[in-house]
């Protein structure tokens, strides 16, 4: 069997986390931040662990993580 090419954009913006689950970015933090409360701006800071649906979507992008 030939082996499967991992996405390059999600190898950049998802790990795993020790027991498997997909770890990323908080979104709505580039720009337009004047309109966003302080305290979404505060939870949004450092990284979050997906949901179950999309977390299925990224692994499939990254066979052998």
């Amino acid at each position: 069997m030939p082996k499967l090419k991992t996405k390059s954009a999600a190898k950049k913006r998802f790990r795993l986390t020790a027991t498997g689950k997909v770890r990323g970015n908080v979104a709505y933090k580039r720009h337009n931040l004047r309109k966003r409360t302080k305290k979404m701006k505060r939870k949004a800071r450092g990284t979050m662990i997906l949901s179950n649906d999309s977390a299925g979507l990224v692994k499939s992008c990254l066979p052998y993580a």
